[in-house]
């Protein structure tokens, strides 16, 4: 079968391998893969060194945003054949700590976790891959190529459930939220927003494409400045890593508020801040920021959910680009009205 490779950090290496057929284990479920979603982190893997190849191997399989249909499932694994399925991505560490005991791999405490298509597992860029049942997520037909919108819907799934649980600590109710990129991550954080009732804001910098015509389409407001905002948000999604941004948002919102920090910059860059500002700030006025990375079952499940009640016409346009496998290396080069490229598995 064809699969798409890398060696982390070795972009010249970048390839389409004919691996071996695979042969599940006891209870593991066979799946056909179909579609890959690509994102900032399968370039860090591929060009920066981000990934760590799984123990004993010279390449690792790429991808980490999946969908695939089962071709075999043990009779008591609750998947049947023909089910769509999504992979999760994190998996508890060996020992495990507290926290991946628990079933909250998302937070384990020891950094011994793996991640597939990233950390020591291979990802989902295969033709066919298998999986335990207990990191497999059914997925409605009715979804259908739109389920590989389900790992990044659970990222922010994860972080507007973070904004939620913090917002208990005291008397919550959000009006406005604001959204900081137009990506995938932040759209898909915005149709939360806009399913929870709020006035939804989105910040991007562009001006055309298809960016500012879907936020209009969910009922939200788009702006190219934070100048332009016209409201104090209760709830910001960060889903840039831009630090300029995220200073600059932390300066706007309201009493009580909360930032849920999800985008990561990736790079060392300092930045010089008025930290006494920002301090006095987030002290006098109650305000919370939080990082939120990946997620569990859970978050899957619920991203599953909000994916079925959203207008199936508007998640697909979120997928802007579809690529064969066998020039899979395209996606790893953003186009100008790129949101979700995907990597066709079966074509």
């Amino acid at each position: 079968m064809k699969a798409a490779t890398v060696v982390p950090g070795k972009p010249e290496l970048a390839a389409v391998s004919e691996l071996p057929e695979p042969t599940p284990g006891p209870g593991e479920l066979l799946v056909e893969g179909l579609l890959v979603g690509a994102c900032a982190t399968d370039h860090d893997v591929t060009h920066a060194s981000h990934g760590v190849l799984p123990p004993g191997q010279d390449r690792m399989v790429l991808f980490h945003e999946s969908l695939g249909r089962v071709r075999y499932a043990p009779a008591i694994s609750g998947f049947g054949e023909g089910d769509l399925v999504v992979g999760v991505v994190r998996r508890p560490d060996p020992r495990p700590c507290p926290a991946c005991a628990a079933g909250q791999w998302d937070f384990c405490l020891n950094g011994e976790f793996t991640e597939c298509g990233i950390k020591e597992l291979d990802g989902f860029g295969a033709q066919r891959w298998t999986i335990e049942p207990r990191f497999a997520i059914k997925v409605p037909a009715r979804l259908g190529d739109l389920g590989v919108l389900t790992e990044p819907a659970s990222v922010v799934t994860k972080a507007w459930e973070q904004a939620e649980l913090i917002g208990r600590r005291a008397y919550y109710a959000p009006r406005h939220a604001l959204v900081t990129g137009a990506g995938a991550i932040g759209l898909l954080g915005a149709l939360l927003g806009v399913q929870r009732g709020l006035d939804v804001h989105v910040l991007d910098q562009v001006t055309d494409g298809p960016k500012p015509d879907l936020v209009r389409r969910l009922g939200a407001t788009y702006h190219t400045s934070l100048d332009d905002l016209g409201c104090e948000p209760d709830v910001v999604i960060e889903a840039t890593g831009a630090g300029e941004v995220v200073f600059d948002v932390l300066r706007r919102t309201a009493r009580n508020a909360i930032t849920v920090l999800t985008g990561i910059a990736g790079h060392d860059r300092t930045l010089p801040v008025p930290a006494g500002a920002i301090n006095d700030e987030l002290v006098l006025d109650n305000d919370v920021v939080v990082g939120s990375v990946n997620a569990n079952l859970r978050h899957y499940q619920q991203a599953v959910r909000s994916l079925a009640d959203a207008d199936p016409a508007w998640l697909g346009d979120l997928i802007s680009r579809r690529v064969p496998l066998d020039s899979w290396t395209e996606v790893l080069t953003r186009a100008d009205d790129d949101v979700k490229p995907v990597v066709d598995l079966q074509a």
